[in-house]
């Protein structure tokens, strides 16, 4: 019998499955139970760890049954007592490596993900400035940091490796972290709650430049990855530049510069090994091993010295045979303040600030950085004793006149005929007044100002009828020189503003009749100088003190009392131009710095240059004047017997101030004395006495006192 197939049921829409092509999911409506269309929802999408298992879950297939033979099972089966509780030897082992593999990623994303910062610590970058004598001394600094950095190539080898051997041996060779070094760190962290310990040089620059010096374990970890990523980003000399530039030496010195100046008074380039040694055996902390603060120091500071020697040895850096010569422990320094700035050296220090930034073309920001050295005109003897002559001349003042005394002023500056400022005396205390005297515009120079009417009348020659020819003057040219006399010009009497005709007037109100220029300026006579100011055009007379030294500024109206002094020039302005007679009419503009560096490197500058003001002959001829006047007045004088010295009094016909101008051994000085009550008025006061007679007074006692012209 045969067996047929049952016939296919029928057709039924409900039952039947159909095939969509791809799109149609997308593109087909559906009908609703009522007929109406429906937005289809779209299919739930597999999670990430359905999708990771599809994915991975044939890969790792092959390793399951090594997977089951590592899984813990606790307690181990056909194991008893506590050995039930202990991994197998491939459990451990798997652990070990999974934990390696997880650290190694960590590690390689934390360093992928380190950047060197762009920012360095303030104390890292910031250095001062110091300023030093003209014979090389240091003289003062100024800054917050005492350091100033040091190219290495200008620091000896045995100083190098005497760090090197002290604080990290494999420098050259290790990856910028020690890892028995972390290691240990971290046991002492766990155990006893610090991170002292492990740093290489490199990590120690890390935390001096870029770090905090806190003691915390995320410290220490950005220090390692920092350290790292720097030592393949840097040479292993820039890094040792950096941290010998950076580190902390004690007595308030950053890097090895400053602290070899500091403990033995000299550049580090002068260090030998045994120094060189005790100065490393500072980086361990300078409180333990700074010799002054205490025997206990010195006896650390001598052992640990002794072994950096040693272990030069030991690393091939020091022969025996030198050792041998480094048997006595090299004793730094006493702390002392030859770098702190105060009183007078704060004076020197303003103007020379000012002259070395101007000079060489540094802007403000750069200079308050520091790391400027700058080398000034200074004369520590020269200033010492200006500053000596005019304290015991204040001191005088004071026990004479003691309520005058309160509000007198002195300046005082002393300049070389090639326009070295040597000295200046700027006030008491540059902290308890800030502004300088030497500096100071603020009287009238008064008679002082006689020798440049005298030089431009002899350069220029003299007009005295209108449209007329210049006709020369010498000497020997004699002029009125009687009190009140009239002053002219070719259309006549000079009027001044109030109708009156102006008159000359000579101290004491002396009249000299006819009388020589040369005898005139000898002898202080205005009333000749006045006329001839008017003859030689005062046009001439101001351009030529202009030309000696004096600013522009200092000069009022061009009027007739511009010739006997109205004018208020410095006293390093006048010491200034009466430098230029001694140079032969030669005048060179003051300067107070003649050379700058920055970290060692010569910074350019604008150095001034010498330029005629008078001709030769005309110079001599002022200067035999003068010479004339200090003879005249100080008759029984050492000087007096000399042809290089040479000076005069000035005094004003208000009596607002005293001068003494002169000149010794091709170095002009000037003194001026004068009263100003700065908590009333900036209008000067009579001084009343208290400057002595003109030629032999107060400035001139500080001018023979400082010049040993006595």
């Amino acid at each position: 019998m045969e067996l047929k197939a049952p016939p296919p049921p029928p057709a039924d829409e409900t039952m039947q499955l159909r095939v969509l092509e791809p799109g149609m999911l997308d593109s087909r409506p559906e009908q609703s139970a009522t007929g109406g269309r429906r937005d289809r929802r779209k299919a739930a999408r597999p999670s990430f760890r359905a999708r990771f298992l599809a994915a991975v879950g044939p890969r790792l297939a092959p390793l399951a049954p090594y997977a089951r033979r590592i899984r813990p099972q606790y307690p181990r089966p056909g194991r008893t007592d506590w050995r039930r509780w202990v991994p197998s030897w491939r459990q451990s082992l798997g652990a070990g490596g999974l934990a390696v593999g997880f650290s190694t990623m960590l590690l390689t994303i934390a360093y992928a993900a380190t950047d060197i910062p762009e920012d360095l610590n303030t104390f890292a970058t910031q250095q001062d400035n110091v300023y030093f004598w003209s014979d090389g001394t240091p003289m003062a600094r100024t800054g917050w940091v005492r350091r100033q950095a040091m190219p290495l190539k200008d620091v000896p080898e045995d100083v190098r490796w005497a760090v090197l051997a002290a604080e990290n041996a494999s420098f050259y060779s290790d990856p910028g972290i020690s890892f028995s070094g972390i290691t240990r760190a971290l046991v002492r962290t766990v155990g006893e709650g610090d991170t002292q310990g492990g740093s290489t040089i490199t990590q120690q620059y890390v935390k001096n430049v870029y770090l905090t010096q806190d003691r915390s374990l995320s410290r220490k970890f950005d220090e390692a990855m920092l350290a790292l990523k720097l030592d393949n980003q840097m040479s292993k000399d820039e890094i040792l530049e950096g941290y010998l530039n950076t580190s902390w030496f004690g007595r308030g010195t950053y890097g090895i510069q400053r602290a070899s100046q500091a403990y033995y008074g000299k550049d580090v380039s002068e260090l030998n090994a045994s120094e060189a040694a005790f100065l490393a055996s500072l980086l361990k902390g300078a409180g333990l091993y700074d010799p002054s603060l205490s025997r206990s120091n010195h006896a650390r500071a001598v052992v640990r010295w002794e072994w950096i020697l040693d272990r030069m040895v030991e690393l091939g850096k020091l022969s025996e045979s030198e050792r041998a010569k480094y048997q006595k422990f090299p004793e730094p320094l006493k702390q002392s303040n030859q770098y702190d700035t105060g009183k007078q050296s704060d004076y020197l220090v303003e103007l020379a600030a000012q002259y070395a930034k101007k000079a060489g073309n540094i802007p403000d920001q750069e200079f308050d950085m520091g790391g400027y050295q700058i080398y000034t005109t200074f004369d520590r003897k020269r200033q010492t004793d200006l500053t000596a002559a005019v304290t015991k001349a204040r001191e005088g003042v004071a026990k004479d006149s003691p309520k005058k005394a309160k509000s007198a002023h002195f300046g005082a500056s002393s300049v070389a005929a090639d326009g070295r400022i040597l000295a200046v005396y700027g006030g008491p205390d540059h902290r308890r007044q800030g502004y300088n005297e030497s500096n100071s515009t603020t009287v009238p120079s008064g008679s002082a100002f006689l020798p440049f009417v005298y030089a431009a009348a002899l350069e220029h020659g003299v007009v005295k009828e209108r449209d007329g020819r210049s006709t020369p003057v010498t000497p020997q040219t004699l002029y009125n020189g009687d009190d009140g006399v009239v002053i002219t010009t070719p259309e006549g009497p000079y009027w001044d503003r109030n109708g009156k005709r102006v008159r000359a007037r000579n101290d004491g109100k002396r009249s000299y009749g006819r009388i020589t220029l040369h005898d005139a300026l000898a002898k202080s006579v205005n009333s000749p100088f006045m006329q001839l100011g008017m003859d030689t055009g005062l046009n001439k007379v101001r351009s030529t003190a202009e030309a000696a030294g004096l600013l522009p500024s200092s000069f009022g109206a061009q009027v007739p009392a511009l010739s006997v002094g109205s004018a208020t020039p410095s006293a390093i302005r006048m010491a200034s131009g009466y430098s230029t007679f001694a140079a032969d009419g030669r005048h060179t503009e003051p300067y107070s710095v003649r050379k700058i560096t920055h970290n060692g490197s010569k910074v350019g500058m604008s150095t001034p240059k010498r330029k005629r003001a008078v001709g030769a002959a005309v110079a001599r001829q002022v200067t035999e004047a003068l010479t004339d006047a200090f003879r005249s007045d100080h008759p029984a004088s050492p000087g007096a017997a000399s042809f290089e010295v040479a000076g005069k009094g000035g005094t004003t016909q208000d009596d607002k101030a005293a001068w003494y101008v002169g000149t010794a051994e091709k170095v002009s000085t000037a003194v001026v004395l004068y009263r100003i009550d700065l908590s009333k008025s900036l209008e000067p006061l009579r001084l009343d006495g208290i400057a002595g007679t003109p030629g032999s007074g107060v400035p001139y006692d500080i001018w023979s006192r400082a010049t040993s012209v006595g």
